[in-house]
């Protein structure tokens, strides 16, 4: 029976080691936080409590793995957060499992460009964030290494849409002068990419988008809803501050992974609401706008 490590069994690590499980792999499970694992443990595979960004902690673990698959969140946070997370916790599961496959499960916003123009693995990256670079010298440190890096779009799926959460609570806007295209992908095709690029022998030195396949403009995803919904538009007016994940204007294609033969159970988002999101609306705790 295989072995996989997923380090970092948070929302789309959950559904990764679920996923492998149910194939038949003995699959183990990190996280950070010693809640979490309280509440994992139910999981039909283990789960430690495992910081992977404490070198001491990884590197007293004595299993061994056929395949390591860093999948761990910033949480949120900043710059030193992704330092921390993303670039030592990379290269302390590298230090540790010298032999093993490894893939890393980074963010399609390395790419910076702000003209709508497609973008794929070739594209430039000149992120203007710090966070940004901290993904690409990240990325650097497993492909040199051997690994896979897997670039995830904007992830949704039950429970969770930064779209929906926004137009439920009405601080979504529409701004017609800084409109752009959005890039996302559902949580249980992330984890299906990710169990084709580690079943299908996985390649060494590899990086693959994974995103849907039909960027659209945010304000066509708003009016999407607006009408699914029957309720107003969001309010049009000028768009004031930076975006979490920077003033980028792409759109993401997803040919090399589907070139693999990868199939989307979500393709779209309007399909992944419809068959996904919707039916489970009460999961959204975010009160509805009185504007609404």
């Amino acid at each position: 029976m295989p072995r996989i490590l997923i380090a970092g069994c948070g929302y789309v690590g959950q559904a990764t080691a679920d996923l492998f499980h149910a194939a038949g792999w003995d699959a183990e499970g990190w996280t950070a936080s010693a809640k979490s694992a309280a509440t994992l443990s139910v999981k039909p595979y283990p789960i430690c409590q495992v910081d992977i960004s404490d070198s001491d902690q990884v590197a007293e673990r004595r299993r061994t793995f056929d395949v390591v698959v860093h999948c761990a969140s910033s949480r949120g946070g900043e710059f030193e957060s992704y330092r921390q997370i993303y670039l030592n916790g990379v290269r302390n599961l590298l230090d540790r499992f010298v032999e093993t496959k490894m893939l890393f499960t980074s963010s399609t916003s390395v790419y910076a460009q702000r003209d709508g123009s497609w973008v794929t693995e070739e594209s430039e990256t000149k992120p203007a964030r710090d966070t940004g670079r901290v993904l690409l010298e990240t990325e650097k440190a497993m492909l040199d290494r051997g690994g896979t890096v897997a670039r995830l779009s904007g992830i949704y799926g039950p429970g969770r849409s930064a779209l929906l959460s926004k137009f439920l609570a009405g601080t979504a806007i529409i701004d017609p002068e800084s409109d752009r295209f959005v890039n996302q992908v559902h949580r249980d095709d992330i984890a299906s990419a990710l169990f084709l690029l580690v079943t299908g022998e996985l390649q060494e030195r590899q990086i693959y988008n994974v995103v849907d396949n039909q960027p659209m403009l945010q304000s066509d995803c708003y009016r999407w809803l607006a009408q699914r919904l029957n309720r107003p538009l969001p309010p049009f007016r000028e768009l004031t501050g930076q975006r979490k994940r920077g003033d980028t204007n792409k759109r993401v294609s997803n040919a090399k992974l589907r070139s693999l033969g990868w199939t989307l159970q979500y393709p779209t988002f309007a399909e992944g609401m419809e068959k996904s999101i919707l039916p489970g609306l009460s999961e959204f705790d975010v009160p509805l706008s009185p504007k609404c």
